[in-house]
């Protein structure tokens, strides 16, 4: 049998191709719901925790800080259920949640506490602060604080300014509920530097360094790790760098190399301890043993706050994430500098 068409005769549809486009049109639809469903189900997960008292407004937040002995690893439920991180949570007017931005700031005041950092006279240095806390933080506890971020001029600062989450004005540096206005202004400097391109004149200046997420968006796996090592030279004798970065758990497999977002893996932590050493610092140990709680294999997925979804956002575990479709969570590095001879 043939087919008519407005032009003549023409031969049959291919009704399979027709069937296979539809499909994936309903598939890609029911992807979208399924991610959804992923939504509801972390939200009840979540809830439940919170009260269940594990975390959330429930917790009592413990009035003292707690010593860990905290070395380099990975974000995990244990960390957010902790009193070490529930105590920063208090300090930093917060509350403990399940997300590993959250883990990250509480990590690098944790291990500059321990350290001794947190105490008046001390100088820190904090690369791409963007909109962060820790400026104010750390003033408040005595500390001269120099933070930069990429000049507003940089084409690579665009990107960072239309998400606003560039640290381009020192206004937004300040938290008043963190820190005086006259202990502030007293004591924050901020300063247009490119974390690839690290002046000279900052190196041995402070007594400690950090950073939060930061490294990952410098382009490539090796821009990040070099990045680590040039920062480390800006420690006077017996300092201590600080910083998080994205986190690749699918092992020694496939990984994202270069792009506006790395994801390192377990054999880069040990390359970059090994170059660590090379210019003569040390990275405390990194562990990346996967946490044993239920969050800890919860993988969140999009969207995620702030896209544009025609249902209410729901509160997932966020300690997890897919990235480009690899299980990334949160890592913490801890790097001390020599001390005097």
């Amino acid at each position: 049998m043939l087919w008519t068409s407005g032009s003549g005769w023409a031969k049959p549809p291919d009704m399979l191709h027709l069937f296979h486009r539809l499909m994936s049109r309903l598939t890609g639809r029911e992807a979208a719901l399924t991610r959804w469903n992923v939504k509801i189900l972390g939200n009840l997960l979540t809830t439940q925790h919170y009260m269940a008292g594990l975390a959330g407004s429930l917790v009592a937040l413990p009035e003292m800080p707690q010593p860990v002995g905290l070395d380099s690893r990975i974000c995990r439920q244990a960390d957010i259920e902790s009193d070490w991180l529930r105590h920063w949570c208090g300090e930093l007017d917060t509350l403990p949640t399940y997300h590993r931005k959250l883990w990250e700031t509480c990590f690098v005041v944790q291990a500059l506490w321990e350290a001794g950092m947190l105490a008046p006279g001390k100088r820190g240095l904090g690369f791409a602060v963007g909109h962060e806390p820790l400026p104010s933080f750390f003033a408040e506890r005595g500390a001269d604080v120099l933070a930069t971020d990429l000049d507003v001029s940089n084409r690579r600062a665009a990107g960072w300014i239309a998400t606003d989450q560039h640290g381009g004005d020192a206004e937004e540096l300040f938290f008043p509920k963190l820190v005086t206005r006259a202990t502030f202004d007293a004591r924050v400097t901020l300063r247009a530097v490119d974390m690839r391109h690290i002046p000279k004149d900052l190196e041995r200046g402070f007594d400690f360094v950090w950073s939060v997420c930061s490294f990952e968006h410098l382009g490539s796996i090796e821009a990040g790790l070099d990045f680590v090592v040039n920062a480390s030279r800006c420690l006077k004798p017996g300092g201590i760098a600080v910083h998080t970065t994205e986190f690749n758990m699918a092992g020694e497999g496939p990984t994202v190399n270069r792009g506006p977002t790395v994801l390192f893996q377990e054999k880069h932590m040990r390359r970059l301890a090994e170059k660590l050493a090379q210019a003569g610092y040390e990275m405390m140990p990194f562990d990346a043993t996967p946490g044993v709680k239920l969050m800890d294999g919860f993988i969140d997925l999009p969207p995620y706050p702030g896209n544009d979804w025609p249902l209410p956002q729901q509160s997932t575990p966020h300690l997890l994430l897919s990235v480009h479709g690899f299980p990334t969570t949160s890592a913490g590095i801890i790097v001390r500098a020599p001390a005097a001879a």
